[in-house]
């Protein structure tokens, strides 16, 4: 049997991505309900609210769903408490070291996935103790790591190294892209863009409307001095490459940035002067749809590309 549907007891190995602003637990029972694993994203909420969309979660699905949790946000104490008194059974951490929550998680009772961006991190976390790797290549949107190492060499690499179920992620949103990372030696993928772009969602609709819009190389990471981070290319990214130009110090950038951003853009739907996190991937996904439809239409082309495979001569 398929070791991440074994590991979450999920009909398929696609999880959804806990993108801030975007995952809500309408998105996340919506992925669970139609077969993978959803995640409600703790970054972008205080920890009541995190309380609250876990609760309304538990009562929209009945199927197996978790928490994705950035360790370097503040209150990460109270969010680790909070995910332990509600039940969650499922944690994705992500952005700081995971020896720092891993044993008190799996005390727990808690199956515990990290997310990484190279081997080197992969092998830390399997150290750890998690119980499996979310390797996230180049290509994805939102923060990223800094080896700039693209998915399609980071799985397999990883692969080699690790012994425990690997989750592959950056640039997938279609079933082909799916079957391409399992071929590579993952064992399921996770999925953010493409679920951000959907009617569950619960990013601004100008926000999904723009991810439509975004074409081939209309985004760039940057931020790199602060957390890197992709974005879609607007008047805030250019304000960021000219403050860059003008040898902005980290102070600088961090005045820039300033609070909310990124609230302001995907959530608030400021095209001008937010922060607009999405993959490479944008450039595939043309219409906003519901989360049922996406994950038949990913399983659908997954299967087809399978048998097509076949008549592959070289």
């Amino acid at each position: 049997m398929n070791r991440i549907k074994k590991l979450f007891s999920i009909k398929y190995p696609i999880i959804q991505g806990g993108m801030i602003w975007n995952s809500g637990y309408k998105l996340a029972s919506a992925v669970s309900n139609a077969g993978g694993l959803g995640l409600i994203g703790a970054g972008s909420m205080y920890p009541e609210v995190l309380r609250e969309h876990i609760q309304k979660c538990k009562k929209a699905t009945n199927k197996p769903f978790g928490v994705n949790v950035p360790m370097l946000y503040p209150n990460v104490e109270e969010i680790m408490k909070i995910i332990v008194e509600e039940g969650v059974k499922i944690v994705f951490t992500s952005a700081g070291n995971p020896k720092t929550w891993t044993p008190f998680l799996k005390e727990n009772g808690i199956t515990v996935v990290h997310v990484v961006s190279s081997s080197k991190f992969a092998l830390k976390a399997q150290e750890a103790g998690v119980d499996a790797v979310v390797a996230e290549g180049f290509e994805a949107g939102g923060h990223n790591g800094r080896e700039e190492t693209t998915t399609l060499t980071l799985i397999p690499m990883v692969k080699e190294n690790i012994t425990i179920p690997l989750i592959a992620a950056g640039g997938i949103a279609t079933g082909k892209g799916m079957l391409a990372a399992m071929v590579l030696g993952a064992d399921g993928v996770q999925m953010g863009s493409r679920f951000a772009a959907s009617t569950e969602s619960s990013a601004h609709i100008d926000f999904k409307k723009t991810i439509l819009e975004t074409q081939e190389g209309e985004t760039l990471v940057t931020l790199k001095e602060l957390a890197p981070v992709r974005l879609i290319k607007n008047k805030f990214f250019n304000d960021v490459q000219e403050a860059y130009a003008n040898c902005a110090s980290v102070e600088d950038l961090k005045t820039l940035l300033g609070r909310a951003r990124a609230k302001r853009g995907m959530f608030e739907g400021d095209l001008v002067e937010g922060e607009l996190e999405i993959g490479q991937i944008a450039g595939l996904i043309h219409d906003i749809l519901p989360v049922e439809t996406i994950i038949g239409n990913v399983i659908a082309e997954f299967n087809l590309a399978k048998i097509a495979t076949n008549d592959i001569q070289f």
